[in-house]
């Protein structure tokens, strides 16, 4: 039989490297694999469907998955994951010095469905109290204008974003109309060293620590997914693939735990990793539905909650059958 030709759209991560360079196979399948920007990957596979395989924001997928929208259906394959108290930058002679001191202010994100500010919202609203519809929330590009959102929204009462098309985020927290930015890309100010931004969470790997060990979350912020119809006709492709996958992970972990040499351009990052490791307790970076549903769950209920799912959508909903089921050809 004639191996299934198919589009690929990545980002540069190792732990997929195995795969996109041929050395993990996918049985049955010849993958054309395609490296881009992250969001050129989403506004090609959300707005245009350009691929068969993507990665895929987690929030977006989500919004979509919840209006109906069956074209894709997921891998429990998640490429990226951050904590997100790094992503929260303000003014230093502002008035946020306590994520409570966010209560009231003119905030500013790049879309209200990005993960990671899902994830910056939700940890502000449980674990600090801060009220979501109290705040002026101002939608614009980081550092280009123009930037809008890709998924319809379901704004919960009270809860308003206003677009800025005509600004950027940076430019506004710098001339003070902002008082913080939640934004996944660090802002060019704050890499630039302006005098003038920080972080809110300064020891932000203390506090993200703390935050996954006590929690149990570690933020998800991409997923893979399939075009519906191609496993529709091949039902052995989901779980092909996702074997695969996790085949590249798990040589990739093994390279960052176990090598031997500096596999990463980092000083002992094997050591980090391991301590990493210990205090995940088990699965450096597992993939699968049950190993991450402490995550999944969470995020779930702050989608709803945040008017980015426009139901209560349950984890099994996301994930193909197939992979749930083990199926194989």
């Amino acid at each position: 039989m004639a191996r299934l030709k198919l589009s690929l759209a990545m980002g540069p991560y190792d732990h997929v490297a195995d795969l996109t360079n041929g050395r993990v196979p996918v049985e049955g399948v010849e993958l054309n694999c395609l490296t881009y920007r992250i969001e050129e990957i989403f506004f090609r596979t959300i707005v245009h469907r350009d691929f068969d395989v993507s990665e895929i924001s987690m929030a977006k997928y989500v919004s979509m998955v919840s209006q109906g929208d069956d074209t894709f259906v997921a891998l429990p394959v998640f490429p990226s994951r951050v904590p997100r108290h790094s992503s929260i930058y303000v003014r230093r002679d502002g008035p946020v010095k306590t994520p409570a001191d966010l209560n009231g202010k003119r905030i500013g994100l790049p879309e209200w469905a990005q993960t990671a500010a899902v994830y910056s919202r939700g940890m502000l609203a449980k674990q600090y109290g801060v009220d979501l519809a109290g705040i002026d929330w101002i939608q614009a590009g980081v550092e280009q204008a123009g930037r809008i959102e890709k998924v319809k929204l379901n704004l919960p009462h009270g809860l308003k974003v206003t677009p800025r098309p005509d600004a950027t985020l940076n430019a506004m927290l710098l001339s003070g109309e902002l008082d913080a930015v939640l934004s996944a890309t660090p802002l060019s100010s704050f890499t630039q060293n302006h005098p003038n931004v920080r972080r809110l969470f300064e020891d932000f790997l203390d506090a993200e620590m703390k935050y996954v060990a006590e929690t149990g979350i570690l933020p998800i912020m991409h997923t893979v997914v399939i075009r519906r119809e191609l496993v529709d006709a091949n039902p052995w492709l989901a779980m092909n693939l996702f074997t695969a996958f996790e085949q590249a992970k798990n040589r990739s972990v093994e390279r960052a735990l176990f090598s031997g040499f500096t596999a990463y351009p980092i000083p002992w990052a094997y050591e980090h990793a391991r301590r990493v490791k210990v205090m995940l307790g088990g699965d450096l970076w597992p993939y699968g539905i049950e190993g991450n549903r402490r995550t999944l769950d969470p995020f779930l209920e702050f989608c709803l909650e945040q008017g980015i799912s426009h139901r209560r959508i349950q984890v099994e909903e996301l994930f193909a059958r197939q992979v749930q089921q083990g199926f194989r050809a």
